[in-house]
């Protein structure tokens, strides 16, 4: 129906729900929405823009069907954008982002959208509010547009970069603070984009530092953090480097996914390891 709807001149946006049911989807848009362009030399295009409830972390509810942190599928298609933000004022820029570019240019993109942050209030401690975000007004939405591609920056530490996105953000920045108690200065870089990769905003947050810590919520293997070690190597970086990631596992019920899912301690645990 979106297919249809996009080659008749609107600007559909499906939801699919969730993560874990990609795949029954993934073919219709790989072989459908961003291959028409290519294969008609520009004629004809598939305007989309394909909402996604994703990842982990639910408290309470999950399982393998509802908690997913699979998506190597999306970042294989050429052309396709890839936005997860973590943030409620990034999730309404990169939204209206997603949508110019698919009315412009014909985009197919992709918005995940991390399911355990949507009732999320607090960063550090309860009622601190740190995850609240006030919707700004129309004519506002200029300044706050966030451009494909380019990722946001928390602090500006010199000993260490950890670089993440999605649920990884808030517990990166949480870590970090607990790190800055031991006088271990962190910048946070939250992609935000996972196709395509901020690389320049990579580089120049890696430079800063010389060490890198990638902390990954999907898996190990097939997941984004192979990507981001790769730009930083063939960009030249040739500082330390390393990742801490979700196991090669499905997503189990209850307290078992801890055992396999991206966790603060890790995080924690990598960054101290990177630096001795």
């Amino acid at each position: 129906l979106a297919l249809g709807s996009a080659l008749a001149g609107l600007l559909p946006v499906p939801e699919i729900q969730y993560l874990a049911y990609l795949h029954n989807a993934s073919d219709q848009i790989r072989s459908e929405a961003a291959t028409l362009s290519f294969f008609s030399q520009g004629r004809f295009r598939n305007p989309l823009v394909v909402r996604i409830a994703a990842l982990a972390y639910q408290e309470g509810f999950g399982g393998h069907f509802h908690n997913d942190n699979a998506i190597a599928a999306l970042r294989d298609i050429p052309g396709l954008i890839v936005a997860c933000p973590a943030r409620p004022d990034d999730a309404a820029a990169m939204l209206r982002t997603c949508l110019a570019s698919a009315r412009l240019d014909g985009s197919v993109c992709i918005l995940l959208e991390p399911i355990a942050l949507y009732h999320q209030r607090d960063l550090h401690e309860t009622g601190d509010g740190g995850w609240l975000a006030r919707y700004p007004p129309p004519w506002q939405w200029t300044a706050d547009h966030v451009p494909v591609g380019q990722a946001r920056r928390y602090g500006n530490g010199l000993d260490l970069t950890i670089v993440t996105f999605g649920n990884g953000l808030r517990m990166s920045l949480r870590a970090a603070r607990r790190l800055a108690a031991d006088n271990i200065a962190c910048r946070v870089l939250d992609l935000r984009w996972l196709a395509p990769l901020p690389v320049p905003d990579l580089l120049r947050e890696a430079s800063a530092t010389g060490a890198v810590l990638v902390a990954d919520e999907t898996r190990r293997s097939g997941g984004v953090s192979e990507g981001v070690v790769t730009a930083l190597i063939d960009g030249g970086f040739e500082g330390r480097i390393a990742r801490v990631a979700s196991e090669d596992s499905f997503v189990p019920l209850g307290d078992a996914a801890h055992t396999v899912l991206l966790s603060q301690a890790a995080i924690e645990e990598s960054a101290r390891a990177l630096l001795r």
